[in-house]
């Protein structure tokens, strides 16, 4: 292979070689761009959970309060019953 020839084929590899360069910068550039963009969408995600966890919190507090206020009642009904067969029996 002659010198020119030579020079030619390291030019065109150097070619080569930039225009991968710049698209591996691109590739890596948009994969950052992407990663951010899941960072971001992942913390709202994150943020949502939270409620919902909150919320469900708060139902099963609601939940708990009625079935004491309930367990509560039947409790006193019972009394009740007692003591009016009490007086019906005795």
């Amino acid at each position: 292979m002659d010198t020119e020839t030579l020079e030619q084929v390291k030019r065109h590899f150097n070619v080569a070689t930039e225009a991968m360069r710049a698209e591996f910068r691109t590739v890596v550039e948009a994969v950052a761009a992407q990663g951010e963009e899941f960072r971001r969408e992942f913390a709202v995600v994150r943020g949502e959970i939270e409620e919902v966890k909150a919320m469900i919190r708060l139902s099963y507090a609601e939940i708990d309060r009625r079935f004491q206020a309930l367990e509560s009642e039947v409790g006193s009904l019972r009394a009740r019953l007692e003591r009016v067969e009490a007086r019906i029996g005795g």
